[in-house]
């Protein structure tokens, strides 16, 4: 069956014109796109874990884009999981078409879906929720971890620039399952890695957290990394 014109255009749940965060060293802006069968315990977007049909028209994002051409340098697709929609790979290459870097924010929820769009993107920031034997306690979703570490694999093999990262929620990992994390890239050859604190902000589970990783995991993983970051909430 031939996809009709509506049906490749992706649903995306909100725009964030100009940011300087989302692709580093890029100004750029963010199509976020609705949908993502994982439920983690610190989603800061859970409003887009549904796949509706409220949201903004492709068309209009498009046109917005055409307009900032120029004013901005990368179009990031985030999410939800961008990875979720078939239409991701024509927006793409529609932006891509317009003259711009193509970033991505996944999880790598859907890895053969993920190799299939690494060509179109200049790069991706990959979501490393947990230790991979242990991916359900945050995802919520029983074997998770394997699509994850798939994921990992894609990125690697692609060539394409990247970031992995881990967000570091108090409520659902320790200091430990950071290290065995970062053991674990590591050992697989990844050289970019990022620790993020947890942010509460749009956080479905207003639970506080109020430990930050320590000075001594920190600088374990500065020494761990050629590439590292640490990124206070």
């Amino acid at each position: 069956m031939v996809a009709t014109e509506v049906e490749r255009r992706p649903r995306v749940g909100g725009v964030v014109e100009f940011s300087t965060v989302d692709y580093p060293g890029r100004i750029s802006a963010v199509v976020f796109v609705q949908g993502c069968p994982w439920q983690c315990t610190y989603c800061h977007n859970p409003h887009l874990q549904a796949r509706g049909d409220a949201g903004e028209d492709w068309t209009r994002v498009r046109d917005l884009l055409e307009r900032r051409v120029g004013l901005v340098d990368a179009v990031v697709f985030s999410g939800g999981e961008p990875t979720a929609d078939p239409a991701l790979a024509d927006a793409m290459r529609e932006a891509r078409g317009l003259g711009y870097d193509i970033g991505l924010h996944t999880a790598g929820t859907y890895p053969r879906r993920l190799e299939q769009v690494l060509p179109l993107v200049d790069w991706v920031g990959l979501d490393v929720k947990a230790p991979f034997d242990h991916y359900g306690s945050v995802t919520g979703v029983t074997g998770s971890g394997e699509a994850a570490r798939e994921s990992v694999r894609a990125v690697l093999a692609s060539g394409c620039d990247y970031e992995m990262r881990t967000t570091f929620d108090p409520g659902a990992l320790t200091e430990f399952d950071v290290r065995v994390v970062a053991h674990s890239l590591a050992d697989r050859g990844v050289r970019k890695f990022a620790l993020q604190e947890f942010r509460a902000a749009g956080c479905a589970d207003a639970r506080p957290r109020t430990r930050t990783a320590s000075p001594a995991l920190r600088a374990e993983l500065a020494a761990m990394f050629p590439h590292f970051v640490y990124r206070a909430a």
